[in-house]
Formats: C-alpha cells, sequence, structure tokens
C-alpha cells in the first residue's frame, strides 16, 4: 500500500489522479474515496471499488472560491456567498452547476464542501483542484478510521493512502440544498442544524430531519 504524508511532494498524486487513480483521504470524520471529479475513470473506480448503485453522485471537497468556480459553481449568489462565510465546515450543499460532470453523474448539481481540515485544505491547494470524497468503504458499511485497514478496500487498486492518522468517527457533515432562496437541510450531522439557524436566519433554512449516524455517502 503506497501511502503519503503531509509535506511530501504532490507530483506522485497528481499522476495517479490524472491517469484515473485512487487516493485515500482524511476528512473531519473518516477516510473518504478521491479522485478528480473531472475524471471519468476515476470516477468509475470509485464505483467500483464502493460497489456502488451507478447514477449515485459522488460529493467533492475544495479549497475554496476559485476550485469551486472551476467545478461550474456560480460562487457569486448570496447563499453560495454566505456558504462561504460559514465554511471551512463539515457543512455539505448541494449546489447548481454549468453542466454535468463525471462526479454528478449526469446531473447539474454537486454537493461541495470547504472541508474543516486544515491540512486536507493545504492538500486540496497544492493539487489545484477539488475531489471527490466519498466514504471510503463498500457502499452500506462502516466507514474506515484507521488508515491501516484502507488496504484490504484498495487492495490491486491504482491508489496511494494520504495517511492522516486514526480519525475520530463520529456524524457526516450536514448535507443542505438550495431551495427558493434559502436552504433545505437534507441531513443533518456534524455541522448544528441549530448554527445555521442562527447564522442564515430562520426563514432561509427549512427541514431539520434527524441525525444520521453512519459515514459520508453522497
Amino acid at each position: 500500500m503506497r501511502v503519503f504524508r503531509f509535506g511530501d511532494p504532490v507530483e506522485p498524486l497528481r499522476d495517479l489522479l490524472a491517469r484515473g487513480g485512487v487516493l485515500a483521504i482524511p476528512t473531519e470524520s473518516s477516510y473518504g474515496l478521491a479522485v478528480d471529479p473531472r475524471n471519468p475513470a476515476g470516477v468509475e473506480a470509485i464505483y467500483r471499488i464502493k460497489e456502488r448503485e451507478a447514477g449515485k453522485p459522488l460529493l467533492v471537497v475544495v479549497a475554496g472560491r476559485e476550485q469551486l468556480a472551476a467545478l461550474g459553481v456560480d460562487p457569486n449568489p448570496d447563499i453560495v456567498e454566505r456558504l462561504l462565510a460559514l465554511w471551512p465546515a463539515p457543512l455539505t450543499a448541494v449546489l447548481p452547476i454549468e453542466r454535468p460532470l463525471p462526479a454528478s453523474a449526469g446531473t447539474r448539481t454537486l454537493a461541495v464542501r470547504v472541508p474543516d481540515h486544515p491540512e486536507l485544505r493545504g492538500l486540496l491547494r497544492a493539487l489545484g483542484h477539488g475531489l471527490t470524497a466519498t466514504s471510503a468503504n463498500r457502499s452500506g458499511g462502516e466507514p474506515i478510521l484507521d488508515p491501516e485497514e484502507l488496504g484490504a478496500l484498495l487492495a490491486g487498486e491504482d491508489a496511494i493512502v494520504v495517511d492522516g492518522g486514526v480519525l475520530p468517527g463520529g456524524p457526516p457533515s450536514t448535507l443542505v440544498a438550495i431551495e427558493g432562496g434559502g436552504l433545505k437541510v437534507l441531513r443533518t450531522g456534524r455541522f448544528p442544524a441549530e448554527r445555521l439557524l442562527e447564522d442564515l436566519g430562520r426563514s432561509a433554512v427549512r427541514g431539520v430531519p434527524p441525525v444520521r449516524s453512519t459515514g459520508e455517502e453522497a
């Protein structure tokens, strides 16, 4: 199992991603499977590894505004500006994109966030683009917290593990979508829904479903 540690040169990661290989990256709670969201071969590899149903979009993490725009997200609407003010945070937003991407599974929306993980944000800046961050597991399984356990999932794959140590687990990111000029909460998680209400106002936030305890799957 090839391992990358924060601070290592990123060129091997760039080469891997360009040819459709897969990274395992640490997120706020668990490890995620990362490819360039614009690379069809990489996205296909994630579906194969996870044994994931075709047509289910993959969430993406970005370093900030410029990487949002590179994915076709308009970063200027008021609600996106307000999200950027909340990020970095374990808060994922389903946003409209100019055209479908491989990671969006043919749809014109993409679930994105600026992660609350400083080393991961630094890696995204060094690579120069966003990455998918769907949970590192077989679909329906428990998310992986210990990098030593990633070898079995990635056996035989063109893959590199970005070692972030043993992760804390816990709820996935809170998931929201734009609706009627505000946000609808699709899944409560690590980012408190109460903070959304405080920061955006009750008129801008709709629907607060129960917390989901399993790992990231969007």
